[in-house]
């Protein structure tokens, strides 16, 4: 938007100031964050600061901007809902900034080893014996990939959208939302004649990073051209040894983290970055040992990583490896408690038995769920299918059949389109209040070929998997005739296709106040409920859940006290999915109201369970 242009529109213009508050300075996670909830108003909104003005929905522009504490921008809004955005977004603002609390640095352990240490800044705590092995890049070439680089950017969208909702528990999940709003930008839009063109427009963007505060974030586009040239046949990958090692880094993109995992690292030291980097902050997700050494480091056969105490041995004696050994060995015991026992039957105190389940998005997060510890699945999101293209009727199938054989049981929850979710194939109409609107199962009795097919899909896989039971569950749910509406088109496809339903439940996410007013009439129906406490909560004090300044703890009592009436008034099987269900602090609550299954994000399983035990 040029200056003339925004001369001719100043009676349409909102305008105001804001001030980065946040020690780590506007950077990519909130700038997502921000440009995501942009997109939301029927506005034209920039940002204007250093003497530049940027579109609001452009992260790369953003960024570009380099904002750091105690700076300022212009937030500029346009069009017809220029005052609500305005208010809104700078609200919104306000609030990304008191959450973006710095980073706390581990607070280190003081220890005396006998060899010369090498000090380093702790990224994740743990101790690592092993070789020291340092980072190699190799490239493998598929001759004649089938993919175009347009699809092979849509596809990295399609991942990245459903790592983020896969995560969404986790701080981690922003990292993929930051990627996703990167990749989505105007930048990536141009129909490019071939590769080289497309790495140019990311060498271009990181060149406009260096030397800045926010560098680390040139990592981000370096993954992102990795995560799509992977698509067309070009693989940039780490090459790791299959013996357990530690690695050192002069930097590691996110996408290597997801590798590491899969190998016997045993620690990691960076040479380069903050604790803030997405690559460190992906490490102390994945509990790798790391530390961060601004220095070259020299081989070894068998050197001691202390990310307690912040030392890093490369030679050390035989007293050290002894040290070393027994307070890894310590350690592991404490983090191995929970783990090990993860398969195990949960029971509390008083042998009462519960049941833990797994919140997933696809056939990753589902074999994650088995590692885990799950015993079945409370919640599969099937949006990740539906994200960038309509998928076929085999497509589905396929994907849903992969994840039933895992699991003796497994909760398919249909389409929950609608509130803050899209598909780029189907024109939703526009709403003022869209969580309140055609969402959920509003917009599949809306949308019934898009349903039925899926429904279709889901029952074909049943049929497949034999072994499983399979329920399914239909969002936002507000009164029995949505219900009986929705269980007669799946009834109706089954039997079109001669498919049995012996093994298929059919229930509904209580997320909708109204429903626990009529439960009487529900227990008729359902074979069973699962409650979405997220949306539950939301829709209790009428405040939406992504509001910039209005929020209600997850564990209020009144929301507690609308979840003990619903358990005393229900005779039909009941699990709790949601933030809620993860929360330690609220699981002798829920388990003194007497529920007994609950379902949460893989990560949480081991540690939720060792909870249970001990109530």
């Amino acid at each position: 938007m040029n200056f003339l242009k925004r001369i001719l529109n100043i009676n349409n213009s909102i305008d105001s100031t804001l001030t980065i508050t946040s020690s780590n300075g506007f950077h990519l996670r909130p700038i997502a964050q921000f440009v995501n909830e942009a997109k939301k108003y029927n506005a034209n909104i920039s940002l204007l600061a250093k003497g530049k003005e940027v579109s609001a929905t452009q992260v790369p522009k953003i960024l570009s901007l380099s904002l750091e504490k105690g700076e300022t921008f212009t937030l500029i809004c346009q069009g017809k809902e220029a005052q609500k955005a305005n208010s809104e977004l700078s609200d919104f603002f306000n609030k990304l900034m008191a959450n973006d609390t710095e980073v706390k640095a581990i607070i280190q352990v003081s220890e005396i080893y006998e060899a010369e240490t090498l000090k380093g800044e702790s990224i994740a705590r743990g101790i690592g014996i092993a070789p020291v092995v340092h980072a190699e890049i190799v490239e493998r070439i598929e001759e004649n990939s089938p993919v175009t680089l347009r699809d092979a950017i849509q596809k990295t969208k399609t991942e990245l959208s459903a790592q983020y909702e896969q995560n969404m528990e986790q701080e981690t999940s922003q990292i993929f939302l930051a990627q996703k709003e990167l990749l989505s930008s105007n930048l990536f839009e141009t129909n490019f004649s071939n590769i080289e063109e497309f790495q140019n427009v990311i060498q271009e963007e990181t060149k406009k990073l260096q030397n800045s505060k926010f560098a680390s974030r040139i990592a981000d586009y370096q993954d992102l051209e990795q995560k799509v040239l992977k698509h067309v046949g070009i693989h940039k990958e780490l090459h790791l040894p299959v013996f357990p090692y530690i690695l050192i880094a002069k930097e590691l993109l996110p996408s290597h983290i997801e590798q590491l995992g899969k190998t016997p690292v045993k620690g990691v030291v960076l040479q380069s970055g903050n604790s803030t980097s997405h690559a460190a902050i992906l490490l102390r997700s994945a509990a790798i040992p790391s530390l961060i050494i601004h220095e070259e480091v020299t081989s070894s056969k068998n050197a001691i990583l202390d990310a307690n105490s912040g030392d890093f041995i490369l030679n050390p004696s035989k007293e050290d490896l002894k040290k070393a050994t027994q307070k890894q060995k310590e350690f592991m015991e404490l983090l191995d408690q929970s783990f090990e026992k993860r398969f195990e039957n949960t029971q509390t105190q008083d042998g009462t038995n519960i049941k833990v389940l797994a919140n997933i998005t696809d056939i990753g997060s589902a074999k994650e769920a088995k590692e885990s510890g799950a015993d079945g699945i409370g919640l599969l999101r099937t949006e990740f299918l539906f994200t960038e293209k309509k998928p076929t009727l085999n497509e589905q199938t396929n994907a849903y059949e992969d994840i039933f054989k895992l699991f003796n049981e497994v909760t398919v929850r249909t389409l929950d389109i609608g509130g803050d979710k899209s598909l780029p194939y189907i024109n939703i109409a526009k709403e003022n209040n869209p969580f309140l609107g055609i969402r959920g199962i509003r917009f599949s009795l809306q949308e019934q070929t898009l349903f039925k097919e899926q429904l279709l899909a889901i029952g074909l896989a049943s049929a497949n998997t034999p072994s499983t039971k399979i329920k399914i569950m239909f969002p936002m749910i507000s009164n029995t005739e949505e219900f009986i509406e929705a269980k007669e088109i799946a009834q109706n496809v089954y039997k079109k296709h001669n498919i049995s339903t012996e093994n298929i439940e059919f229930g509904i996410m209580l997320e909708v106040p109204s429903v626990i007013f009529s439960l009487s009439e529900f227990d008729k129906l359902v074979d069973f409920y699962s409650i979405g406490s997220n949306d539950l909560t939301q829709y209790l004090f009428a405040i939406e859940r992504t509001h910039p300044t209005l929020n209600v703890s997850s564990n209020s009592p009144e929301l507690l006290n609308a979840l003990k009436y619903i358990k005393e008034q229900s005779k039909k099987p009941i699990s709790i999915c949601g933030e809620l269900a993860g929360i330690e602090i609220a699981t002798q609550q829920l388990i003194t109201m007497n529920y007994e299954t609950l379902s949460v994000s893989s990560k949480l399983i081991p540690s939720l369970k060792e909870c249970i035990r001990n109530i």
